[in-house]
């Protein structure tokens, strides 16, 4: 599935219309949480494993939403308040992140 728009919803929330009509709304704090790069989320590679420290939750502008840019046909790149802007939400992640009870995501 793919999405047909996205966008920042008045308040804290990004709106997602996927090309199945089905729509997800993701509080910006969850989907910021959530962000899956290697900073935030951690990774192993050739089996070390990095853990990253805990966030600063009250950075400026970390729930802020500045910008989405498309990566690729499968994949959106958000663009945070703090500067931070190295998350790649696949749509397969972003669909299960969806917090409607379908997909229970979390996201409330």
């Amino acid at each position: 599935m793919k999405p047909k728009s996205m966008r920042k919803e008045s308040g804290d929330g990004l709106r997602v219309v996927w090309d199945d009509g089905h729509e997800s709304v993701y509080p910006l704090t969850f989907l910021r949480d959530a962000c899956p790069c290697a900073s935030c989320a951690g990774e192993t590679v050739l089996l070390r494993t990095y853990t990253p420290p805990p966030p600063d939750l009250a950075a400026p502008g970390r729930y802020d939403l500045q910008n989405i840019r498309l990566v690729g046909a499968y994949a959106a790149q958000m663009y945070w308040g703090d500067g931070h802007n190295t998350g790649i939400y696949t749509w397969e992640r972003l669909l299960a992140l969806c917090p409607c009870p379908e997909h229970s995501g979390g996201g409330n």
